[in-house]
């Protein structure tokens, strides 16, 4: 679903406005989104049948095309799992159930999806892209003053990254039908909150050259 009825005041994006922009593509790891995976029983579905996977590499698509960075993030911890929190309802357990583990299939970006050598990777420990993680110092190194991104979950690693973005000063712009979460609920109220704090856009009205924002 496209949340156009919540967005507001067409803005084209052309030319050298392509510049000092990443797209940031997050989670999409095989225990997210792949059936098999441990949070995938709740987003595969979702992923598959909203085809977020599909719009999510067609914003890839433009963003190559237009020679714009490309981060790609991941969570997972290490085999002793020492970066995970001990405190977290999130991530408390995933020592004793071993998910999350990295160099394993469970944090391999999801097959379909288009990650290529040059692309940026960052891994996270949390639920945000930004905390803890080299991110913040590839924006600010790169001159980025503009970031688009999408991803699983909108309930927590867009809705995280994106208002902590929102508190640095950078412009967001989230590709709603390049996102899922667990339940349409759930995904509807993440964007309806962070359309407030960033722009909501489709992925075929960026192809188009527009971005709509408030």
């Amino acid at each position: 679903m496209c949340f156009e009825h919540i967005v507001f005041n067409k803005k084209i994006i052309r030319g050298k406005e392509m510049k000092n922009k990443i797209v940031i593509v997050a989670d999409f790891i095989n225990e997210i989104v792949d059936e098999k995976g441990v949070f995938g029983a709740h987003n595969a579905k979702r992923v598959k049948d909203d085809k977020t996977m599909e719009k999510a590499n067609q914003l890839i698509a433009w963003a190559r095309e237009n020679n714009i960075m490309i981060a790609h993030v991941k969570v997972g911890f290490s085999k002793d799992y020492k970066e995970c929190s001990k405190v977290s309802p999130m991530f408390k357990q995933a020592p004793e159930y071993g998910v999350l583990q990295l160099d394993t299939w469970a944090t391999d970006f999801h097959p379909n999806m288009d990650v290529q050598e040059h692309d940026i990777i960052i891994t996270k420990h949390r639920v945000s892209a930004l905390y803890g993680t080299n991110l913040e110092v590839i924006l600010r190194a790169n001159n980025v003053r503009d970031v688009i991104i999408c991803g699983v979950s909108t309930s927590y690693v867009i809705e995280s990254t994106v208002r902590e973005l929102h508190d640095r000063d950078y412009s967001v712009t989230v590709v709603a039908d390049a996102c899922n979460a667990s339940s349409q609920e759930a995904h509807e109220a993440s964007l309806s909150n962070l359309n407030k704090i960033a722009r909501i856009i489709c992925v075929d009205n960026l192809l188009k050259g527009e971005c709509f924002g408030n």
